[in-house]
């Protein structure tokens, strides 16, 4: 079986990788992660330097794991991991067998939403410390809010991805290096975690 050949995902782009996954924990269990995430973890809401000037970010994030990250300009300290997020990477290990495996994830940026006016802009995870071709996997909880996609040279028209409640979704190697994505804001919607995994290289 190729890395990225996975019968029980929709493969919504063949090259490169963009692979959608339902069901990754289960009904009750997704719902337990969400809770536990939204209430135990020490939420943040940095600020980050825009044409020169500081602003804080539209939505609060916590970065966990064995490794530090700088992005935007800014040094952030992992928080430890916490179970819940643990269980979570394991399940994505189980799902995605070899492709997550190989990728080895020691880090994963957590985001919360808390409505639909909180939003993330156009950007591609990019950052050197990411390799020249990362694997990133995307763990949505909570509000479905779809995620925006658009190709850099402008070959194709932007699209969306829906990420419903307890999804997974798979970008593969070369999704970061073609394509930028952004999650804008919505009049309605409820509270969304999102977890992005991925390997940070020291």
């Amino acid at each position: 079986m190729a890395l990225f050949d996975h019968p029980d995902g929709e493969a919504l782009l063949a090259s490169p990788p963009l692979i959608r996954f339902t069901d990754l924990l289960g009904g009750r269990a997704a719902g337990t992660a969400l809770n536990r995430l939204d209430q135990e973890l020490p939420w943040q809401q940095p600020r980050l330097c825009l044409f020169g000037r500081e602003h804080p970010i539209p939505r609060r994030q916590v970065w966990m794991g064995d490794t530090g990250y700088r992005y935007s300009g800014r040094d952030f300290t992992p928080t430890p991991w916490h179970p819940t997020a643990l269980a979570i990477r394991d399940a994505v290990v189980q799902r995605l067998g070899r492709a997550a495996i190989e990728a080895r994830f020691n880090s994963v940026l957590l985001n919360r939403y808390a409505n639909g006016q909180e939003r993330m802009g156009w950007h591609s995870d990019d950052e050197p410390a990411l390799g020249p071709a990362p694997l990133i996997v995307g763990v949505s909880l909570g509000a479905d809010r779809p995620l925006r996609f658009r190709w850099k040279d402008r070959r194709a028209p932007a699209f969306n991805v829906d990420q419903p409640h307890d999804s997974l979704l798979l970008m593969g190697p070369g999704v970061q290096t073609h394509l930028q994505h952004a999650l804008p804001p919505r009049r309605r919607g409820g509270l969304r975690i999102s977890l992005t995994f991925r390997l940070i290289f020291a």
